[in-house]
């Protein structure tokens, strides 16, 4: 069969699918405007759209940059068209427009879009902290930004989401056109390791013997509780005299805005905190190599989590995946994944005290949290591993579209311990 994948950035949440069915002898086909990876055998299309023109509201400016790059995605489909090239079903990303026009090309070809994020707002992530006040200028601004997402919820056949609650926040009667099924985590690549060893800048290791609290994000920003973690961390490193923090992630912003003075949200809360951290202990180590971040998620005694209610991070699977004791905030997708109790602590996003209450007590006796780690690595096997839930839920769905018979036979898991990978961060 025949498959076209788009996906501003390849290969996007597209990874398991496109391997299984290129190993399975598929023909695919991915366009991207970013590629920072090559999978043997996918032919790539590389697009770069037209800069958007000036004089355009700004209320309309990821509408018309959305155009840009759905036009720019049509010319290369119309190009793959005239070489006779007709997918059997097209499948891809509707954040930013690259779909709109798939379906004028091949009018007859199923199209399966990625529903990622409906912007609403109240109720959701736009007035969810206080800190940061919603603004008339706001709420307009975020019931046109769906105009891609209405446009996109027209164009398409059918759509597929991660999670029960961002399916959720798309308007009722398009509930039942998408299917909650999650990309799903490597839980063979992604295990536990207790000889795992990170090594910092300057020489310093740290293992599973010592005391390491650990937080990761994208980039570090109020979106998932950078300064909430921040604000939590002179109580933690006062009553804990060994902790070493480890943080994960950039300087940029993946969502919601800067801070007011110029600088970044990691120069700014270590500015509103001057005088109160031992920055000894504490290590902001950037983005990382995938293996070297594999090694924080397996030295870590606690894992902090924190998000709005909004799109939920691979991040906290992986760390959950890893037999982190993992304590997130008490939002609505995150409790569609961790229970409070079972696998994982949950406390209010707001509640500083508490938080810093709940890491003390992990790292000053993480054996007591042995069986909650286990859990909830045993949770993600049996909901989110890609090769034996997800991937077989994505490829049942392709399936069901095309016609064809695309679900592979069920395999037995390898053990974890035969995957050993050790790692260090610089």
């Amino acid at each position: 069969m025949k498959f076209l994948f788009i996906h501003q950035n390849f290969p996007g949440q597209y990874t398991h699918v496109v391997r299984h069915l290129q190993d399975a002898g598929h023909s695919v086909v991915f366009i991207t405007q970013r590629r920072d990876h090559e999978i043997a055998g996918i032919r790539m299309l590389e697009y770069l759209p037209a800069p958007i023109l000036p004089g355009v509201h700004s209320y309309v400016n990821d509408l018309d940059g959305a155009v840009m790059n759905g036009l720019a995605v049509a010319r290369l489909c119309e190009g793959l068209k005239h070489e006779g090239f007709t997918p059997d079903i097209v499948v891809g990303h509707t954040g930013w427009g690259e779909l709109l026009f798939v379906k004028d090309i091949w009018p007859s070809v199923p199209l399966l879009g990625y529903f990622e994020f409906f912007y609403r707002s109240s109720g959701s992530d736009l007035d969810f902290d206080s800190e940061f006040p919603v603004t008339m200028e706001d709420a307009l601004r975020v019931r046109v930004r769906n105009a891609t997402n209405m446009l996109s919820l027209n164009a398409a056949d059918w759509g597929h989401t991660p999670t029960q609650w961002q399916r959720n926040q798309y308007p009722v009667e398009y509930h039942r056109r998408i299917s909650v099924i999650h990309e799903g985590v490597d839980t063979e690549r992604v295990h536990p390791d207790p000889t795992a060893r990170l090594w910092l800048a300057g020489g310093k290791s740290l293992s599973r013997e010592d005391q390491v609290l650990s937080y990761s994000a994208r980039n570090l920003e109020p979106y998932r509780g950078f300064h909430v973690f921040m604000r939590t961390l002179p109580k933690v490193l006062e009553s804990c005299p060994k902790a070493q923090v480890v943080i994960v992630g950039g300087d940029g912003i993946s969502y919601g805005r800067p801070p007011g003075d110029g600088t970044n949200w990691r120069q700014h809360m270590l500015v509103e905190l001057r005088g109160r951290l031992d920055l000894s202990r504490i290590h902001f180590v950037g983005w990382l190599p995938y293996a070297q971040y594999l090694a924080v998620l397996r030295v870590s005694s606690a894992h902090v989590y924190l998000t709005y209610p909004f799109v939920l991070s691979w991040g906290l699977l992986e760390a959950m995946a890893a037999e982190c004791l993992v304590i997130a905030s008490r939002t609505t997708p995150v409790e569609e994944v961790i229970d409070g109790t079972t696998n994982g602590y949950l406390v209010d996003f707001f509640d500083t005290d508490a938080l810093a209450q709940q890491i003390s007590s992990v790292l000053q006796d993480p054996a007591a949290t042995t069986a909650i780690r286990r859990q909830a690595r045993r949770y993600v096997i049996e909901h989110f591993d890609a090769q034996t839930k997800c991937l077989p839920a994505h490829l049942a769905l392709l399936s069901e579209l095309t016609g064809g018979d695309l679900v592979p036979r069920p395999r037995k898991r390898r053990a974890a311990a035969a995957r050993p990978e050790l790692a260090s961060a610089p």
